[in-house]
């Protein structure tokens, strides 16, 4: 299987819960040598919005399981929250 870390995803795109579902509609990226890190604005069809921490194997499919960041991947998070201005607010939201 090849490698798709370096693939990027479509932007917007759906994304279904049990409780509701929406679109992805920004979202954060940063590829480790073991999974690709990703922080996303999701919104869902009733106008409501959600953060999502979660992260892609490495053959680009999604993972059910706690997103772990090592603090070298923190720097191209950073860069990647550049191109996504609404996430990168909601996320001050959260730390400042």
């Amino acid at each position: 299987m090849p490698d798709r870390r370096k693939e990027p995803r479509t932007i917007p795109r759906p994304f279904s819960l049990h409780w509701g579902g929406g679109q992805i509609v920004e979202e954060a990226q940063a590829a480790s040598p073991y999974h690709q890190a990703a922080i996303q604005l999701l919104r869902f069809d009733d106008g409501s919005q959600s953060l999502r921490f979660c992260y892609y194997d490495r053959k680009g499919r999604f993972q059910r399981s706690p997103l772990i960041v090592s603090e070298d991947l923190i720097p191209a998070l950073r860069a990647s929250l550049r191109a996504s201005p609404r996430l990168s607010r909601l996320l001050k939201r959260l730390v400042g």
